[in-house]
């Protein structure tokens, strides 16, 4: 699906900014993988992201869309994200200090 330019930038917001790193162009997605503002859409970048529906049949609004590194994604069915992409140290909570690209 499509989105608006607005859209992008509001789901864009969601995602975590990191301390030292200009959140314009630097974030994480909620598996702790780095995405890159200018990188949307493009699937086969190492910084690549793309906008997950997070509900069930639920419409494509911002409440349901979440900033997804382009090898993660959120499994529906189950409620979880799938993170076979990640940066995060292991055991770490998601508010703590975490590693430049």
């Amino acid at each position: 699906m499509e989105f608006s330019d607005e859209l992008v930038q509001r789901v864009w917001d969601k995602a975590r900014g990191v301390p030292d790193r200009d959140a314009n162009e630097w974030r994480r997605d909620e598996c702790g993988a780095w995405i890159k503002r200018g990188q949307y859409g493009h699937l086969n970048a190492e910084f690549g992201w793309k906008i997950e529906n997070t509900s069930p049949g639920g419409p494509e609004d911002l409440d349901h869309l979440r900033p997804f590194h382009c090898g993660n994604a959120f499994d529906r069915g189950t409620g979880q994200p799938h993170c076979p992409v990640t940066a995060d140290r292991e055991g770490a909570p998601l508010t703590a200090h975490i590693d430049s690209p």
